[in-house]
């Protein structure tokens, strides 16, 4: 429930239908009956509430995100994390939103204008392996002193949708270029929003797009960081029971098509990356009968390997931009050790500066530990929520 709504809680009761139930463990949550429906509500449309998965919820409140902080959300699509994020931040410091896909960024988008969320925001249709921008440290009020040649660079001025026909000619020109390439390959970063307090407005495109070195990223890079990482989804309740309306025999033709799997590897940009890509190993539980036990095995053991390797990168990229001191989040809605604790595992041997924390909060949390000690899983039985692993770093001074 967004901060500020709790007192219209009866009102938002009688809307529904339904009682709000406090999750007690984490502040903020209320729980409904899966088969409430409430988009079409007008607590939801007015911004009053959002759906997001309680264990979502945890992973983000990991972070400890304070007022004045400068947050990374390296896999920011669809954007529940990115407005608890934003909402935790309060009126001070910046939150940057990444996902390689725009149609699911721009998804975003729409939630932080629904939200009245997106003042202290920007989003980047980018390659989260490789994005290098540094947060915007610097105050507008302070850049009178920049050079008499970045006064000549074009400078962006307020974001609004309604933009000139020429700048979304511009615009659209640029998108059609960039769907001819890979992500990694274009030469910026496509900034797709920005709010009035992002830091962003009154900037030049050279500063906005200045990237960090390693130095540079000790003392002014990001304090906090959240790496959702692409995953097989094999956790999320909500993911499987998509297939309850599309049909098993749907499977070939939305998964298992060799033209989709075989570049998975590229991270692109695919309409359809991240809303579909499941192990299903429950269906040598009797879930699927459809489907044999070994196509889902050998399913399963190739996308764990498509993903381990983007996974372990989105890692190493979102530690290398965090600050000294700062935290970072690890997280995936995958069931599996070798999508969570084999990742750790050789992320802490190949980094040195990295450090796993205590979760002191999971003490109230119905949770258990993970093979590795300080991590953490949910899972429905357990938590009553999707699964998700969780593990919290710190970077070290070198």
């Amino acid at each position: 429930m967004k901060p500020g709504s709790e007192a219209e809680i009866e009102g938002i009761e009688a809307e529904i239908k339904c009682k709000l139930e406090k999750v007690n463990w984490l502040p903020g949550f209320y729980s409904l009956r899966p088969d409430i429906l409430i988009a079409n509500s007008k607590s939801y449309l007015d911004g009053k509430i959002y759906g997001i998965d309680a264990a979502s919820g945890a992973a983000v409140s990991v972070l400890n995100i304070s007022p004045g902080d400068h947050v990374l959300d390296l896999c920011a699509a669809p954007g529940a994390k990115l407005c608890m994020m934003l909402d935790l931040l309060g009126d001070s410091g910046s939150v940057t939103g990444v996902d390689v896909a725009r149609h699911r960024l721009a998804a975003c988008r729409t939630m932080l204008q629904k939200y009245s969320l997106g003042d202290r925001c920007r989003l980047f249709v980018a390659d989260g392996t490789t994005f290098s921008l540094a947060p915007l440290r610097v105050d507008s009020r302070s850049r009178s002193c920049e050079s008499s040649f970045e006064e000549k660079d074009e400078r962006f001025r307020e974001w609004t949708s309604r933009r000139p026909w020429k700048e979304r000619k511009r615009a659209a020109k640029a998108r059609e270029t960039m769907s001819l390439q890979s992500v990694t390959t274009s030469e910026n970063p496509e900034l797709i929003f920005y709010g009035r307090h992002s830091g962003v407005v009154g900037l030049s495109k050279n500063k906005l797009y200045k990237t960090m070195s390693d130095l540079e990223v000790s003392s002014c890079g990001y304090d906090k960081v959240l790496v959702d990482a692409e995953c097989t989804h094999d956790g999320s309740v909500k993911h499987i029971q998509k297939f309850e309306n599309w049909g098993w025999t749907t499977l070939q033709r939305r998964v298992l098509d060799a033209v989709r799997t075989n570049s998975l590897t590229l991270l692109q940009a695919m309409p359809f990356f991240h809303h579909d890509l499941y192990t299903y190993i429950y269906c040598s539980q009797g879930f699927i009968s459809s489907c044999s036990s070994f196509t889902v095995l050998q399913f399963s053991k190739y996308f764990r390997l498509c993903f381990r390797s983007s996974q372990l990168k989105l890692l190493r990229n979102g530690f290398r931009l965090l600050k000294v001191g700062g935290l970072l989040v690890y997280s995936t809605c995958s069931l599996t050790v070798a999508q969570n604790e084999d990742i750790v595992e050789q992320f802490l041997k190949e980094n040195a500066s990295a450090e796993l924390q205590e979760i002191n909060e999971a003490e109230e949390w119905p949770c258990k530990s993970g093979r590795i000690p300080k991590t953490l899983r949910f899972d429905p039985l357990t938590s009553q929520t999707s699964g998700l692993f969780v593990a919290k770093f710190t970077k070290l001074a070198a």
